[in-house]
């Protein structure tokens, strides 16, 4: 295994200028995600790691050894595609042989029928089908090694296409998207399976997703990336409960975090819909175009007004996911949509139309500048 460094990697096609400067060093055996929204650069992050794509400045290095003129070949990595590409004339174990027919064979034992003649040729495929065999029992599909790949479904093709990649036990697996293609509950699955298989391996793993549901529950560490920059680095839980740019807040999250309109008095009390929050802010700046987020499980159901940070709401939806509910509604007359988060004994007695209060759970409320950072409260209030 080796660690991955990124620096100062910036990439332009034509006029447009898809990566920024980015910054970002991989640990050894981490799970690390790339997320972000279509276009923001993730992609072509990753084919630049791969070798696939070359930068048109910054380093890439792996281990200690610079890589910015090897090979995608030559840098041992292996690629896991969203489309899985694999071929569709060969049998799986024919699928999963073939990385390591061409760096294992010389060009005398690879030929079709003279090949078997060549000195070390037998000895040679016995350790390649054991290296198949033993990679086929990690992921649960020998019983699938004589069938081609249209004999596959969807998630068999992805445990094949993991197999290929596994095989050649490369120092890091690249990922681009590669459950996109699935169902959603098979989706669900496979985030447990790639999750557990990279505890069993070790072995470090760079993910791309525009799913933030898949960075959320794989991930050592994820790496929000927007218009070519990385938000914001580190660990799900971090990113999630503590967002640093009001980008990242509405990205990660689902529903998406509300969002409100705010504004700020000289004592640094902020005020939204009409109700004014208990903190202060610590610093006055970037305030002009302040806006307060709170996320739908921060918020709570009242049918009666209460003390503190309270609006009124009136249910205009009532969405059923059966372990939970999301009232979506508007507060205090604006056209400001909120959503909350309640337990289904919380709301079998509140209809759509229905005048309910909503209170924002103690400390919980997040505000953001004008120029979209973060802005602190002042401690102890």
């Amino acid at each position: 295994m080796s660690k991955i460094q990124l620096q100062q990697i910036s990439k332009q096609f034509g006029e447009t200028q898809v990566l920024k400067a980015v910054n970002l060093d991989i640990d050894d055996g981490e799970f690390l995600t790339l997320v972000g929204p279509s276009g923001c650069g993730k992609s072509t992050l990753l084919r630049i790691i791969a070798g696939l794509e070359m930068q048109t400045s910054g380093n890439v290095l792996i281990g200690d050894s610079l890589m910015n003129t090897v090979r995608a070949s030559n840098r041992d990595l292996a690629m896991v595609f969203q489309s899985y590409a694999l071929y569709p004339h060969l049998t799986v174990r024919q699928n999963m042989a073939t990385p390591l027919l061409l760096r294992d064979l010389t060009l005398w034992q690879r030929l079709p029928l003279l090949g078997r003649l060549a000195s070390g040729h037998s000895s040679a495929m016995a350790l390649i089908n054991s290296l198949v065999d033993d990679t086929a029992a990690t992921l649960k599909i020998n019983h699938l090694l004589d069938r081609k790949p249209g004999q596959l479904s969807g998630g068999q093709r992805q445990r094949a296409a993991l197999g290929r990649a596994m095989v050649r036990q490369p120092v890091a697996f690249l990922m681009d998207e590669p459950l996109s293609n699935l169902d959603a509950a098979l989706r669900v699955h496979m985030r447990a399976e790639l999750a557990e298989l990279h505890q069993k391996l070790k072995t470090t793993f760079v993910y791309v997703t525009h799913d933030q549901a898949e960075a959320l529950t794989m991930s050592d560490r994820m790496a929000v990336m927007m218009d070519g920059h990385i938000l914001q680095l580190g660990p799900p839980a971090e990113v999630y409960g503590n967002p640093l740019d009001r980008r990242v807040a509405e990205f990660v999250g689902s529903p998406k975090i509300n969002l409100f309109s705010a504004e700020v008095d000289s004592a640094g009390r902020v005020m939204s819909a009409g109700v004014p929050f208990r903190r202060r802010l610590s610093v006055l700046k970037n305030t002009a175009g302040l806006s307060v987020g709170l996320r739908p499980e921060h918020l709570q159901i009242s049918t009666c007004a209460v003390e503190g940070e309270s609006w009124p709401l009136r249910i205009v939806y009532k969405e059923n996911l059966g372990s939970d509910f999301f009232l979506h509604g508007t507060i205090n007359g604006s056209s400001d949509r909120v959503v909350v988060r309640a337990a289904p004994s919380m709301v079998s007695e509140i209809s759509i139309g229905d005048d309910v209060f909503v209170q924002a759970e103690e400390g919980a409320a997040m505000a953001f500048g004008q120029d979209l950072r973060r802005l602190a409260f002042a401690e102890g209030q």
